[in-house]
Protein backbone atom coordinates (compact mmCIF):
# COMPACT_ATOMS: atom_id res chain seq x y z
CA UNK A 1 0.00 0.00 0.00
CA UNK A 2 1.19 3.66 -1.34
CA UNK A 3 1.96 5.98 1.88
CA UNK A 4 1.62 9.33 2.19
CA UNK A 5 2.80 11.82 4.83
CA UNK A 6 -0.27 14.46 5.38
CA UNK A 7 1.70 18.03 6.10
CA UNK A 8 0.14 21.08 7.97
CA UNK A 9 0.76 24.14 10.08
CA UNK A 10 1.59 23.21 13.96
CA UNK A 11 -1.90 24.45 15.69
CA UNK A 12 -0.94 26.43 19.39
CA UNK A 13 -3.77 27.52 21.86
CA UNK A 14 -2.97 30.58 20.51
CA UNK A 15 -3.93 30.30 16.68
CA UNK A 16 -6.63 31.63 14.77
CA UNK A 17 -9.79 30.35 13.19
CA UNK A 18 -8.35 30.08 9.67
CA UNK A 19 -5.37 28.61 11.16
CA UNK A 20 -7.69 25.35 13.25
CA UNK A 21 -9.64 25.07 9.82
CA UNK A 22 -6.54 22.95 8.60
CA UNK A 23 -7.91 19.85 10.90
CA UNK A 24 -11.31 19.88 8.77
CA UNK A 25 -8.94 19.44 5.30
CA UNK A 26 -6.39 16.90 7.05
CA UNK A 27 -10.02 14.68 8.41
CA UNK A 28 -11.81 14.75 5.00
CA UNK A 29 -8.40 14.32 3.29
CA UNK A 30 -7.38 11.24 5.23
CA UNK A 31 -10.33 9.72 4.65
CA UNK A 32 -10.28 10.52 1.16
CA UNK A 33 -6.83 9.12 0.97
CA UNK A 34 -7.86 5.66 2.65
CA UNK A 35 -10.80 5.40 0.11
CA UNK A 36 -8.40 5.63 -2.43
CA UNK A 37 -6.20 3.24 -1.30
CA UNK A 38 -3.28 5.06 0.65
CA UNK A 39 -1.81 4.69 3.56
CA UNK A 40 -1.32 8.18 5.42
CA UNK A 41 0.40 9.70 8.62
CA UNK A 42 -0.14 13.27 9.30
CA UNK A 43 2.37 15.26 10.72
CA UNK A 44 2.72 19.09 11.77
CA UNK A 45 5.18 21.27 10.45
CA UNK A 46 7.06 23.95 12.69
CA UNK A 47 10.11 26.23 12.82
CA UNK A 48 11.82 22.51 13.59
CA UNK A 49 12.65 21.64 9.61
CA UNK A 50 15.64 19.05 10.83
CA UNK A 51 13.60 17.15 12.44
CA UNK A 52 10.79 17.25 10.07
CA UNK A 53 13.59 16.52 7.63
CA UNK A 54 14.96 13.52 9.80
CA UNK A 55 11.60 12.32 10.10
CA UNK A 56 10.89 12.14 6.26
CA UNK A 57 14.20 10.57 5.65
CA UNK A 58 13.80 8.12 8.33
CA UNK A 59 10.29 7.03 6.69
CA UNK A 60 9.97 6.72 3.25
CA UNK A 61 6.59 7.81 1.52
CA UNK A 62 5.37 7.88 -1.98
CA UNK A 63 4.45 11.69 -1.34
CA UNK A 64 2.99 14.42 0.57
CA UNK A 65 -0.16 16.05 0.53
CA UNK A 66 0.89 19.57 1.12
CA UNK A 67 -1.16 22.07 3.40
CA UNK A 68 1.33 23.64 5.01
CA UNK A 69 0.09 27.54 5.02
CA UNK A 70 2.36 29.11 7.60
CA UNK A 71 5.33 28.68 9.18
CA UNK A 72 4.21 29.17 13.05
CA UNK A 73 2.12 31.50 11.70
CA UNK A 74 4.25 33.66 9.49
CA UNK A 75 2.62 33.48 6.03
CA UNK A 76 5.88 34.71 4.15
CA UNK A 77 7.18 30.98 5.20
CA UNK A 78 4.95 28.88 3.38
CA UNK A 79 7.40 28.20 0.97
CA UNK A 80 10.21 27.17 3.14
CA UNK A 81 8.19 23.15 3.30
CA UNK A 82 7.93 22.74 -0.50
CA UNK A 83 11.47 23.77 -0.97
CA UNK A 84 12.85 21.68 1.73
CA UNK A 85 10.85 18.77 -0.43
CA UNK A 86 12.56 19.19 -2.93
CA UNK A 87 15.75 19.28 -1.60
CA UNK A 88 15.10 16.01 -0.80
CA UNK A 89 13.43 14.61 -4.03
CA UNK A 90 10.35 13.90 -2.62
CA UNK A 91 7.14 14.66 -4.69
CA UNK A 92 4.20 16.68 -3.15
CA UNK A 93 0.97 17.93 -4.39
CA UNK A 94 -0.52 21.24 -4.81
CA UNK A 95 2.02 24.12 -6.83
CA UNK A 96 5.32 23.98 -6.45
CA UNK A 97 7.77 26.29 -4.14
CA UNK A 98 8.47 28.87 -7.01
CA UNK A 99 4.59 29.34 -7.80
CA UNK A 100 3.93 29.32 -3.88
CA UNK A 101 6.46 32.08 -2.93
CA UNK A 102 5.29 34.41 -6.26
CA UNK A 103 1.31 34.00 -5.70
CA UNK A 104 2.06 34.10 -1.37
CA UNK A 105 3.13 37.65 -1.89
CA UNK A 106 0.53 39.97 -3.14
CA UNK A 107 2.78 42.56 -4.54
CA UNK A 108 5.34 39.83 -6.69
CA UNK A 109 1.64 38.42 -7.85
CA UNK A 110 0.69 41.89 -9.42
CA UNK A 111 3.89 42.86 -10.77
CA UNK A 112 3.84 39.47 -12.99
CA UNK A 113 -0.13 39.99 -13.97
CA UNK A 114 0.83 43.72 -14.38
CA UNK A 115 3.73 43.12 -16.58
CA UNK A 116 1.44 40.27 -18.89
CA UNK A 117 -0.82 42.75 -19.08
CA UNK A 118 -3.52 41.08 -16.95
CA UNK A 119 -5.58 43.83 -15.24
CA UNK A 120 -5.22 44.13 -11.46
CA UNK A 121 -6.11 46.88 -9.45
CA UNK A 122 -3.84 50.02 -8.90
CA UNK A 123 -1.16 49.68 -5.38
CA UNK A 124 1.53 51.07 -3.73
CA UNK A 125 4.41 50.12 -1.40
CA UNK A 126 6.34 52.28 0.88
CA UNK A 127 9.38 51.63 -1.13
CA UNK A 128 7.11 52.44 -4.19
CA UNK A 129 5.77 55.40 -2.79
CA UNK A 130 9.61 57.06 -2.43
CA UNK A 131 9.92 57.09 -6.20
CA UNK A 132 6.46 59.17 -7.23
CA UNK A 133 4.41 62.02 -5.94
CA UNK A 134 1.00 60.75 -7.84
CA UNK A 135 -1.01 58.92 -5.43
CA UNK A 136 -4.69 60.24 -7.04
CA UNK A 137 -7.20 60.83 -4.05
CA UNK A 138 -10.04 58.28 -3.89
CA UNK A 139 -10.44 54.65 -1.41
CA UNK A 140 -7.68 52.72 -0.97
CA UNK A 141 -7.41 48.95 0.57
CA UNK A 142 -4.74 48.52 2.89
CA UNK A 143 -3.35 44.75 2.80
CA UNK A 144 -0.77 42.37 4.26
CA UNK A 145 1.71 41.22 1.87
CA UNK A 146 2.10 38.11 2.82
CA UNK A 147 -1.36 36.83 4.03
CA UNK A 148 -4.24 34.91 3.12
CA UNK A 149 -7.49 33.78 4.50
CA UNK A 150 -7.89 37.28 5.13
CA UNK A 151 -6.05 37.48 7.97
CA UNK A 152 -5.58 41.74 9.02
CA UNK A 153 -8.52 42.25 6.55
CA UNK A 154 -12.24 44.07 7.55
CA UNK A 155 -13.89 46.96 6.55
CA UNK A 156 -11.85 49.83 8.46
CA UNK A 157 -8.82 48.39 6.13
CA UNK A 158 -10.62 50.40 2.86
CA UNK A 159 -9.80 54.33 3.80
CA UNK A 160 -10.09 57.71 1.91
CA UNK A 161 -6.46 58.71 0.93
CA UNK A 162 -6.01 62.39 0.29
CA UNK A 163 -2.34 62.71 -0.49
CA UNK A 164 0.89 60.65 -0.93
CA UNK A 165 1.76 61.62 2.92
CA UNK A 166 -1.52 60.64 3.44
CA UNK A 167 -0.97 57.03 2.00
CA UNK A 168 2.35 56.59 3.48
CA UNK A 169 0.96 57.45 6.96
CA UNK A 170 -1.46 55.32 6.72
CA UNK A 171 0.80 52.45 5.79
CA UNK A 172 2.91 52.77 8.87
CA UNK A 173 -0.04 52.77 10.97
CA UNK A 174 -1.24 49.55 9.65
CA UNK A 175 2.46 47.60 9.45
CA UNK A 176 2.46 48.94 12.88
CA UNK A 177 -1.11 47.36 14.31
CA UNK A 178 -0.35 43.92 12.62
CA UNK A 179 3.49 43.93 12.97
CA UNK A 180 3.82 43.28 9.46
CA UNK A 181 4.37 44.58 5.98
CA UNK A 182 1.53 46.00 4.22
CA UNK A 183 1.06 47.71 0.71
CA UNK A 184 -2.21 49.75 -0.27
CA UNK A 185 -4.56 48.93 -3.11
CA UNK A 186 -6.74 50.99 -4.75
CA UNK A 187 -10.49 49.37 -3.95
CA UNK A 188 -13.14 48.30 -6.22
CA UNK A 189 -16.26 48.82 -5.79
CA UNK A 190 -18.31 46.05 -7.57
CA UNK A 191 -19.34 42.75 -7.51
CA UNK A 192 -16.84 39.67 -6.19
CA UNK A 193 -16.02 36.19 -7.57
CA UNK A 194 -14.06 32.87 -7.25
CA UNK A 195 -12.80 30.73 -9.83
CA UNK A 196 -11.68 27.38 -8.99
CA UNK A 197 -9.02 25.30 -11.18
CA UNK A 198 -8.38 21.89 -11.37
CA UNK A 199 -5.77 20.07 -12.85
CA UNK A 200 -7.19 17.90 -15.50
CA UNK A 201 -8.92 18.65 -19.01
CA UNK A 202 -8.06 19.61 -22.13
CA UNK A 203 -5.96 22.37 -21.75
CA UNK A 204 -4.61 20.51 -18.40
CA UNK A 205 -6.90 22.56 -16.36
CA UNK A 206 -10.30 22.40 -15.80
CA UNK A 207 -12.14 25.62 -14.54
CA UNK A 208 -14.87 24.65 -12.06
CA UNK A 209 -18.25 26.52 -11.70
CA UNK A 210 -17.90 30.24 -11.06
CA UNK A 211 -18.76 31.46 -8.25
CA UNK A 212 -20.24 34.91 -6.50
CA UNK A 213 -19.78 36.61 -3.64
CA UNK A 214 -22.94 38.69 -2.87
CA UNK A 215 -23.05 41.56 -0.53
CA UNK A 216 -26.59 40.64 0.86
CA UNK A 217 -28.81 43.63 2.17
CA UNK A 218 -25.62 45.67 2.75
CA UNK A 219 -26.07 48.91 3.99
CA UNK A 220 -25.39 51.94 1.13
CA UNK A 221 -22.70 52.60 3.73
CA UNK A 222 -21.12 49.83 4.56
CA UNK A 223 -17.90 48.98 2.60
CA UNK A 224 -18.17 45.61 0.89
CA UNK A 225 -15.48 43.62 1.65
CA UNK A 226 -14.72 39.54 2.16
CA UNK A 227 -12.75 40.63 4.84
CA UNK A 228 -11.92 37.69 8.40
CA UNK A 229 -15.28 38.13 9.87
CA UNK A 230 -16.85 37.59 6.79
CA UNK A 231 -14.81 33.60 6.19
CA UNK A 232 -14.19 33.38 9.87
CA UNK A 233 -16.87 34.46 11.99
CA UNK A 234 -20.05 32.53 11.70
CA UNK A 235 -22.09 34.92 13.75
CA UNK A 236 -20.94 38.08 12.75
CA UNK A 237 -23.64 39.97 9.93
CA UNK A 238 -20.80 39.67 7.63
CA UNK A 239 -19.95 36.04 7.71
CA UNK A 240 -24.25 35.85 7.43
CA UNK A 241 -24.47 38.58 4.27
CA UNK A 242 -21.73 37.11 2.27
CA UNK A 243 -23.54 34.11 0.66
CA UNK A 244 -22.41 32.16 -2.07
CA UNK A 245 -24.17 32.08 -5.38
CA UNK A 246 -23.63 29.54 -8.55
CA UNK A 247 -26.66 30.43 -10.50
CA UNK A 248 -26.36 33.15 -13.39
CA UNK A 249 -28.52 35.05 -16.45
CA UNK A 250 -27.78 34.57 -19.59
CA UNK A 251 -26.37 38.42 -19.50
CA UNK A 252 -23.98 37.35 -17.20
CA UNK A 253 -21.91 34.83 -19.40
CA UNK A 254 -19.73 36.63 -21.44
CA UNK A 255 -18.54 38.09 -18.18
CA UNK A 256 -18.48 34.73 -17.04
CA UNK A 257 -16.03 33.37 -20.26
CA UNK A 258 -13.85 36.58 -19.59
CA UNK A 259 -12.95 35.21 -15.85
CA UNK A 260 -12.57 32.03 -16.98
CA UNK A 261 -9.68 32.80 -19.67
CA UNK A 262 -8.27 35.15 -17.45
CA UNK A 263 -7.75 32.56 -13.97
CA UNK A 264 -6.84 30.04 -17.29
CA UNK A 265 -3.89 32.68 -17.63
CA UNK A 266 -2.88 32.71 -14.05
CA UNK A 267 -2.85 29.13 -13.65
CA UNK A 268 -0.37 28.71 -17.19
CA UNK A 269 1.31 31.95 -16.17
CA UNK A 270 2.27 30.96 -12.48
CA UNK A 271 3.19 27.47 -13.47
CA UNK A 272 -0.09 26.44 -11.26
CA UNK A 273 -0.31 22.71 -10.22
CA UNK A 274 -3.42 20.51 -8.65
CA UNK A 275 -5.85 23.02 -7.80
CA UNK A 276 -6.04 26.96 -7.55
CA UNK A 277 -8.56 29.81 -6.84
CA UNK A 278 -8.89 33.50 -8.81
CA UNK A 279 -10.69 36.04 -6.94
CA UNK A 280 -11.95 38.73 -8.81
CA UNK A 281 -13.57 42.23 -8.42
CA UNK A 282 -15.85 43.35 -11.27
CA UNK A 283 -15.98 47.54 -11.49
CA UNK A 284 -19.32 48.88 -12.02
CA UNK A 285 -18.80 49.25 -15.76
CA UNK A 286 -17.96 45.85 -16.08
CA UNK A 287 -14.08 45.74 -16.15
CA UNK A 288 -12.81 42.76 -13.84
CA UNK A 289 -9.76 42.53 -11.96
CA UNK A 290 -7.97 39.97 -10.22
CA UNK A 291 -7.36 40.16 -6.58
CA UNK A 292 -5.77 37.56 -5.66
CA UNK A 293 -4.37 34.09 -6.99
CA UNK A 294 -4.52 31.86 -4.20
CA UNK A 295 -2.82 27.91 -4.79
CA UNK A 296 -3.59 25.03 -2.38
CA UNK A 297 -6.79 26.62 -1.17
CA UNK A 298 -8.88 25.36 1.73
CA UNK A 299 -10.09 21.99 0.92
CA UNK A 300 -12.76 21.39 4.02
CA UNK A 301 -16.29 21.04 3.09
CA UNK A 302 -17.38 24.25 3.92
CA UNK A 303 -14.92 26.25 1.19
CA UNK A 304 -15.85 27.35 -2.06
CA UNK A 305 -13.54 25.09 -3.95
CA UNK A 306 -15.51 22.25 -2.20
CA UNK A 307 -18.70 23.87 -3.25
CA UNK A 308 -17.21 24.72 -6.79
CA UNK A 309 -16.28 21.10 -7.71
CA UNK A 310 -19.66 19.92 -6.34
CA UNK A 311 -21.50 22.07 -8.59
CA UNK A 312 -18.90 20.96 -11.38
CA UNK A 313 -20.04 17.37 -10.89
CA UNK A 314 -17.36 16.35 -9.08
CA UNK A 315 -17.19 14.13 -5.78
CA UNK A 316 -14.16 15.08 -3.82
CA UNK A 317 -12.54 11.63 -4.24
CA UNK A 318 -12.37 12.67 -7.74
CA UNK A 319 -10.68 15.50 -6.63
CA UNK A 320 -8.50 14.55 -4.39
CA UNK A 321 -7.50 11.93 -7.25
CA UNK A 322 -6.84 14.43 -9.81
CA UNK A 323 -4.76 16.35 -7.11
CA UNK A 324 -2.42 13.64 -6.84
CA UNK A 325 -2.15 12.60 -10.60
CA UNK A 326 -0.84 16.28 -11.53
CA UNK A 327 1.78 15.53 -8.86
CA UNK A 328 4.14 14.32 -11.57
Amino acid sequence: MKKVFILHDRLTQESNDDAVDVLAQVEVISQTLVSLGYEYSVMPVSFNLDSLREMLQSNPCDFVFNLVETLEGHGRLIHLCPAMLDALGIEYTGSKTEAIFLTTSKVLTKKLLQSCGIKTPDWFTLKSLQYTNIVHPGLYIIKPVWEDGSVGLDEDSVLMIKSKEHLVETIHQYQNKLNQECFAEAYIDGREFNIALLSGGKEGVEVLHPAEIKFVEYPEDKIKVVGYKAKWHAQSFEYQHTPRFFDFSDKDQPLLSQLKEMAKKCWHLFELKGYARVDFRVDTKGIPWILEVNVNPCLSPDAGFYAAAERSGLSFKEVIDRIIRDIH
